[in-house]
């Protein structure tokens, strides 16, 4: 069992879901159940799944989970440029959300290529 604490890329992850949370706290009210909920369920899915993942007892399940994760990231990627299409999020904020989101697909597509070698 790995502690998921020690992965850098859960840490970017965690980092990105407590920004997104912050920030969409000024989306609007209208919003509370649609985009809103759907963006911090997919940014809150990246960490929680590695984290899920280092519970599981080998490599080829916690490369499932890492799976998953790139999955959310990718959901969170697209609301993230919604948010900003809607001016939800200014540009500035975007790009810097927007990076996170790559980085961290980065970094889980390296862990995955890592799990499988």
């Amino acid at each position: 069992m790995k502690n998921f604490r020690d992965l850098k890329v859960w840490l970017k992850a965690h980092e990105l879901a407590l920004d997104v949370f912050r920030i969409s706290k000024s989306f609007p009210k209208e919003e509370l159940f649609g985009i809103t909920s759907q963006l911090r369920r997919s940014v809150l899915s990246i960490p929680t799944n590695i984290a899920e993942g280092c519970g599981r007892g080998s490599d080829s399940d916690f490369a499932r989970f890492i799976q998953i994760a790139i999955g959310s990231a990718s959901e969170a990627e697209y609301l993230i440029f919604f948010s900003k299409e809607l001016n939800f999020i200014d540009e500035s904020k975007y790009v810097v959300l927007n990076q996170s989101v790559v980085d961290i697909k980065k970094s889980l597509t390296a862990l995955i290529k890592k799990l499988k070698a």
